[in-house]
């Protein structure tokens, strides 16, 4: 998953010209631009559960933020090794350099870490299990073949144009939707409201990611949606996320499902012009690699948002 941001001519990805660390080779792995989108979800979850007057429960709390960073990482080595498999990672690449095609990790170095980190995962999920019930563990497996299935397995639903679906429903609906139910024991409408702006969001990082890539997708046989409708419906797209982030806070204000702090998110509105002038600036002759920069501020986009939000929900001062 995944669910991490006009120049000079478009080059290849940066080359590494020393032998790096080991740490900063699985570092350079994992990404770390790309986890905050694993954040922000649960700390909306944490907010919609206190507001609705459940009582934090820290254990649960550390847990989902474990897993989901956890399976994160899972998902950014995978996508790793898969996209090199399928030769989707070609020199033309305008991303960070990815290890595998880098010749930085081994395939079986990659497979062995992919495995620790959902191995680790599991740990905290059976945790969670206990918390929750034995429900968590089968939203757990289908998190893990989320994350593994994106350009993974026999069919790769992020070479299908279902990338968007997936990200929106794992790190949206479950994401928050599960952290707060583990808070407050309960789901209410609020919670589900509240995961809607959070998915948006994060699936706008994909969709940058998407955009940049076009050139390399369509070579490649991956069939994203911003390479199936083009730069034109990708650029629209990414706008929309935006506009639900905006929106949804409104809309709980105005059917009294919280209270005037709800608005808080709004004021991340001030991250979000620079990155709409770069997505609207790409075109055939520009430097894709620029959108990785608005990767990263979408990516941290989301956890300003995440983190004001979470306090909006949780403050239920004037409802």
């Amino acid at each position: 998953m995944n669910a991490e941001a006009s120049g000079p001519a478009p080059q290849s990805a940066p080359a590494i010209d020393r032998a790096p660390s080991s740490a900063r080779v699985w570092l350079l792995a994992i990404r770390p631009a790309t986890l905050p989108a694993a954040v922000g979800p649960v700390l909306v979850g944490l907010g919609a559960a206190i507001g609705s007057g459940a009582a934090f429960r820290p254990g649960a709390a550390l847990a989902c933020l474990a897993v989901g960073l956890l399976l994160q990482i899972a998902a950014n080595l995978a996508n790793d090794l898969a996209d090199f498999r399928r030769g989707a990672d070609t020199p033309d690449r305008m991303g960070p350099t990815r290890v595998a095609a880098a010749g930085l990790l081994t395939e079986r170095r990659l497979e062995v870490g992919i495995g620790a980190v959902i191995a680790v995962s599991a740990v905290f999920g059976v945790y969670l299990a206990v918390v929750g019930g034995i429900g968590m563990l089968v939203l757990g497996a289908l998190a893990v073949v989320s994350a593994l299935a994106y350009t993974g397995g026999p069919w790769p639903y992020g070479y299908r144009g279902l990338g968007e679906v997936f990200v929106f429903a794992f790190f949206g609906l479950m994401a928050v939707g599960v952290t707060a139910y583990l808070q407050a024991g309960r789901v209410e409408a609020v919670y589900l409201l509240a995961a809607v702006p959070m998915g948006a969001l994060i699936t706008g990082v994909l969709i940058v990611n998407n955009l940049r890539d076009i050139p390399t997708d369509r070579a490649a046989g991956k069939r994203t949606l911003a390479v199936t409708f083009g730069e034109g419906f990708a650029k629209a797209e990414y706008c929309a996320t935006l506009l639900v982030g905006a929106a949804i806070p409104v809309a709980l204000l105005v059917a009294r499902l919280a209270g005037p702090a709800v608005l808080l998110p709004l004021l991340s509105v001030v991250l979000v012009p620079p990155l709409v002038r770069e997505v609207r600036a790409v075109g055939p002759a520009s430097d894709r690699r620029r959108l990785n920069l608005v990767l990263k501020g979408t990516a941290r986009l989301s956890l300003v948002y995440g983190v004001l939000f979470a306090v909006g929900l949780a403050v239920r001062i004037g409802t």
